[in-house]
């Protein structure tokens, strides 16, 4: 008997490892995850809800975060405790912790603001209590703590208090009535503030009830630790004994029943399990599979039926309602897929790892490795009804769950079909290109195409046996091959065409494309040259942020697929001939883990598509991409000057902003919570810019040192192809300066015009002194003139006097030479005479002479003549040497005349001795210097 037990515990428990394995290999639905560091907050989140604005807000170890889909933001519990609750109804925000519970509201500022409730109660709180659970009735709150549970009408702002007997170890609200569970007596009803026992049994008694809730007309109540019970009319049952056994090294914190009708079990340690109405395992997520961690402390289903975990380290996300399945191979068995393929019931993958595949009428079928595969697959190609793998190793032809390798040339990128009615088909290999050709209905390797050793992962085939060649980092080659394809005649690089990184070259329709990040250029008809596609550029670039060129044609779909940072588009024909409409999933790079520059999608049929990631892969339903419309919510406007610290201000502001507060920052977002739908903003600031800004993740925008004036902000998001319902807007106005205000301008204006007057009358003022300047200045010119013409005058008059002196001084001086002659005469006839003086008539003419040689007479004359001459100088010469006497006087006058001594001598009756002594004794009269010269000196007078 103990062996058969231990027979049947291993069996069960190779059972469990099964079902694990098989659960692990699924498509799930995408989780986003939330780190502490994401949110800044501390690690543990005990309940999530949703507010009526879509926001979602969460009860944090650190207090209330709120998350409009593009910012956390933390709000601090009132008394710095850790929040246990949260619930919204209609714009509150109610919360419950330790020793407090209330509400939060939104400012006008868009930040929330907290109100106590439990500081109104006329009760006390009982010591310790915490408050783990809100439910609402109409217009009933209730705050269940482990000792009570405390009701409060909204309306009526009245309270009133149940206590329990014992510990109240959980609340469930059902169909409008309040159940919970009292520790060691059972299930009970709270009606009209009584406990009314529902059950007392065993179940009850002795097992944890985490969610009870109602399915058709009966019960479901699920445990912690002992699976999950139907309460009936009578005892309760064990409701699907499967997933009860599945359950039993289980231990559930939390559970809740979906809109749709199915249930999620959070654990401890196993993550999170996800049963159908009808009790059944769907899948099983836990930390290795992409949750943020293993231990789920609460659950909440939002609007959109994203399912919102609180974890014990982080928050979770998982979009159960999407167009997208997940397979992320964390075991690394599969390995990063570069190709898929469906083909006669089989779905193929071909990865770094070889070639796996499955049976697609076998349920949650896992895919197995071909082993003659096991390597890199570059490519999966359908020629006619075949299908070919391209490999590292070769090229195989593919057969169910089997591979016959029909060409061992090593790296085969491409295959494509040549020449249909000769059976012939061209791959591209590492080095260059061969030609297969199908005899006997086996194909193989006819020739290499000689002349071109280039690696050939991309070609096209244009008219007259032309051939073109992509290669990254060399550029677009033109080969032209001879007729039966087996030589290259001549190749060049296609001329004014760049190389491109990540670039490709493929067929679509009768044309061929080349991309790269400049665009998509096609192939002129005639194959002369590339010229740039502008419709499938636009489309391609719109969005910018280029990653890869890689194009993939669907051919049966007729799509043509293309990737870039933010999305994944795909272009197809629209209503008008020739016409192309494009097709945006927000599907950004970074969240869908691509191989850069190997991007490939399939599709699977039914509008189902497969993109190949580095990490496994993502299918996709077309027809549920049609998203509800959304709308985008302004946040939060913080305003600030240089100095000042931001300050956040009113949504609804009206009032002008001073000129030094010129600067603000806008947040807004989308209350989008699906992992794979990128929103991208876009923002125009009117009054500064009128155009709008480039596509952005960015949800912010910041504007500094506005001048002042009228603006409206304005920002609008998207969404795939899907443009928000509305523009978010906000209008406001930044004052002018005191200096540039209407009642300074008009002070301005009043000082101009004072102004421009008095510069009119002082330019009038300054004009007629200037004219009575210029006046005075002629006059004064004028006096001058005729200063300088009577200064002329005097001049001339002066000259005149001086000539009149000078003549005089030269009669003078001829006067005086005659004294001097005649002197010298009769001395000289005296003299003579007096030779002969015996006789008595000479001595009568000697007393003539003697009469005539009157020197007191001729000084007299001389005199008179000399003062007329130069009337002042002998007055100067007195008055300068007083002590000159009458001789000294005459011999300074006849030295002014610059008579030598031999000249003076006659005129003083004196010898010419006796004249240089008169000199001498004058200088030392005069008292001059021994080299001053006396009549250079008497001159100076």
């Amino acid at each position: 008997m103990l062996s058969f037990l231990r027979n049947l515990q291993l069996l069960f428990g190779l059972i469990l490892a099964f079902v694990a394995v098989e659960l692990s290999a699924q498509e799930l639905p995408p989780v986003l995850n939330f780190t502490p560091e994401d949110y800044a907050a501390e690690n543990q989140n005990w309940a999530v809800a949703q507010g009526d604005q879509d926001f979602i807000y969460v009860a944090n170890n650190s207090g209330l975060l709120e998350y409009d889909g593009a910012k956390w933001r933390l709000y601090n519990s009132p008394n710095n405790t850790i929040l246990r609750s949260v619930t919204v109804v209609d714009d509150r925000v109610y919360t419950g912790s330790y020793m407090e519970f209330g509400y939060w509201q939104h400012t006008n500022t868009g930040l929330l603001e907290y109100t106590s409730l439990s500081e109104s109660l006329e009760t006390s709180l009982i010591e310790d209590e915490q408050f783990w659970n809100i439910l609402v009735i109409d217009d009933l709150i209730l705050f269940q703590s482990l000792n009570r549970i405390y009701s409060f009408n909204s309306t009526t702002q009245e309270f009133e208090i149940f206590d329990s007997e014992s510990s109240i170890t959980q609340s469930f609200l059902v169909d409008r009535s309040v159940y919970f569970q009292q520790e060691g007596l059972g299930l009970f009803q709270l009606q009209n503030g009584s406990a009314i026992l529902i059950s007392e049994s065993q179940t009850f008694l002795d097992n944890l009830v985490v969610s009870f809730f109602k399915k058709n007309e009966n019960y479901i109540a699920i445990t912690q630790k002992n699976g999950i019970f139907q309460l009936g009319g009578g005892n309760p049952n064990i409701w699907n004994q499967n997933t009860t056994n599945y359950l039993s090294d289980k231990t559930i914190y939390t559970a809740k029943k979906l809109t749709d009708g199915s249930i999620l079990l959070g654990t401890i340690s196993s993550g999170l399990i996800h049963l159908s109405s009808e009790g059944d395992i769907v899948y099983e997520i836990d930390q290795n599979l992409g949750l943020g961690n293993n231990t789920v402390l609460s659950i909440f289903e939002d609007k959109d039926a994203h399912v919102w975990l609180g974890l014990d380290n982080g928050i979770s996300v998982i979009n159960t309602n999407t167009a997208f399945k997940v397979y992320t191979d964390n075991v690394g068995k599969l390995g990063s897929v570069y190709a898929a393929a469906k083909h006669k019931g089989y779905s193929y993958l071909g990865t770094n790892q070889g070639l796996f595949y499955k049976k697609n009428a076998v349920s949650n079928a896992r895919y197995v490795l071909i082993p003659e595969t096991k390597g890199q697959v570059w490519n999966l190609n359908t020629l006619g009804n075949e299908l070919l793998c391209g490999h590292h190793e070769g090229t195989f032809l593919v057969n169910a769950d089997r591979v016959e390798k029909i060409a061992d040339i090593p790296g085969t990128w491409k295959i494509q079909s040549l020449d249909v009615s000769k059976n012939l088909a061209i791959q591209g290999n590492y080095n260059g290109l061969y030609i297969l050709e199908k005899l006997n209905s086996k194909w193989h390797v006819r020739n290499k195409l000689t002349g071109f050793d280039i690696s050939s992962r991309y070609f096209g085939i244009a008219a007259h046996q032309t051939i073109y060649v992509n290669h990254e980092y060399k550029g677009v080659f033109k080969l032209k091959a001879n007729t039966n394809y087996t030589e290259i005649l001549s190749y060049d690089l296609v001329e004014k065409l760049p190389k491109g990184a990540k670039s490709s070259l493929i067929s679509y329709q009768d044309k061929l494309l080349y991309a790269f990040e400049d665009g998509i250029y096609v192939l002129k008809e005639g194959g002369d040259s590339f010229v740039k596609d502008t419709i499938l550029s636009n489309g391609f670039l719109e969005t910018a942020n280029y990653t890869s060129g890689k194009l993939t044609y669907d051919s049966i779909n007729d799509k043509l697929w293309a990737f870039n940072a933010q999305d994944i588009m795909y272009f197809e024909p629209g209503i008008l001939a020739d016409a192309l409409k494009v097709r945006r999933i927000a599907l950004p790079s970074k969240t869908r883990k691509d191989i850069s520059g190997f991007e490939n999608i399939t599709d699977f049929g039914d509008d189902t598509y497969l993109f190949g990631n580095a990490t496994g892969y993502i299918l996709f339903d077309l027809k549920k991409l049609d998203f509800k419309p959304y709308t985008i919510t302004l946040r939060t406007i913080q305003n600030k000057s240089r100095k000042e610290e931001q300050n956040f201000v009113a949504l609804t502001t009206v009032e002008p902003f001073n000129y030094k507060n010129n600067s603000f920052v806008f947040d807004y977002s989308v209350a989008e919570y699906d992992k794979f739908r990128s929103v991208v903003y876009q923002y125009r600031l009117d009054g500064m810019y009128e155009e709008w800004s480039s596509w952005s993740t960015v949800s912010q925008a910041t504007f500094e040192n506005l001048p002042p004036g009228d603006y409206e902000f304005n920002v609008r998001a998207r969404i795939g192809d899907q443009i928000s319902e509305n523009t978010a807007s906000y209008p406001f106005s930044i004052a002018r300066p005191w200096y540039l205000s209407v009642v300074a301008i008009v002070i301005y204006i009043v000082l101009l015009i004072a102004l421009f007057i008095a510069i009119q009358i002082y330019n009038r003022k300054h004009y007629r002194k200037q004219k009575e300047t210029l006046i005075e200045t002629n006059q004064r010119k004028l006096e001058l003139a005729n200063y300088e013409s009577e200064r002329k005058i005097m001049r001339l008059q002066n000259e005149k006097l001086q000539q009149d002196v000078d003549s005089k001084n030269r009669e003078l001086a001829a006067s005086t030479m005659n004294i001097v002659k005649k002197n010298e005469l009769l001395n000289a006839i005296k003299k003579e005479l007096k030779a002969d003086s015996q006789e008595e008539e000479l001595k009568s003419v000697i007393k003539i002479i003697d009469k005539n040689l009157n020197p007191k007479k001729d000084w007299e004359f001389f005199k008179e003549a000399f003062n007329n001459a130069d009337k002042d100088f002998l007055k100067k010469i007195k008055e300068l040497h007083p002590k000159l006497t009458p001789n000294d006087l005459k011999l300074c006058a006849y030295l002014r005349l610059n008579l030598s001594s031999k000249e003076i001598a006659p005129l003083l009756n004196i010898s010419v001795r006796s004249v240089e002594i008169k000199r001498y004794r004058l200088r030392k009269k005069m008292d001059l210097e021994h080299e001053e010269g006396l009549v250079e000196y008497v001159l100076s007078i």
